[in-house]
């Protein structure tokens, strides 16, 4: 069965593959990560970088930003930069709910198409899932380090959720 890796309990540098802040990734920890859905992919974000999910809100385009940033809304008073998971992840753009992510002292918001909710995911699973980020180009991957070298690590510590594990993840559940 493949697994979800680097659901980080800290917004840290990792450093590797089944890193957190760069110690080796427990196997027998359980880490807590929020599952989403986006472009029809199943995405684990580490909980500990999810301050909020909400609505999705007005957004200002902003010139010359990279296709998958489809501009700045006003969250919580402060200009936050919203980032498309759809467009990162897949081929279309993602609508419904906004994810609100920790960036050190800043924000940032992922559009999502819907929250499935928190899921603690064994760190032995967590080594095996495929990155967030496989599946965007190394031009796109560069943008978001150019934009912001923390949204980056956030995002590295995310997780695509192939559908067998999803389902694998809600039978065992589903046991009393």
């Amino acid at each position: 069965m493949d697994g979800l890796r680097r659901c980080e309990p800290r917004l840290g540098t990792g450093s590797g593959a089944g890193a957190v802040e760069g110690r080796p990734l427990d196997a027998l920890r359980r880490y807590p990560a929020l599952l989403v859905r986006a472009a029809e992919r199943l995405c684990a974000v580490p909980i500990a970088h999810v301050v909020e999910v909400m609505r999705a809100l007005p957004i200002e385009p902003i010139a010359g930003a990279p296709s998958f940033v489809p501009g700045l809304a006003i969250i919580r008073g402060a200009p936050t930069p919203v980032v498309d998971l759809g467009l990162l992840t897949g081929s279309r753009s993602a609508t419904g709910r906004w994810v609100t992510l920790r960036l050190g002292d800043r924000r940032a918001a992922l559009a999502v198409d819907a929250v499935i909710g928190v899921r603690a995911l064994d760190g032995w699973l967590l080594q095996d899932l495929p990155p967030l980020l496989r599946d965007a180009g190394a031009e796109v991957v560069e943008a978001i380090g150019v934009i912001d070298a923390e949204l980056l690590v956030s995002l590295r510590a995310g997780r695509l959720v192939p559908e067998d594990v999803w389902q694998a993840l809600a039978a065992r559940e589903a046991v009393p």
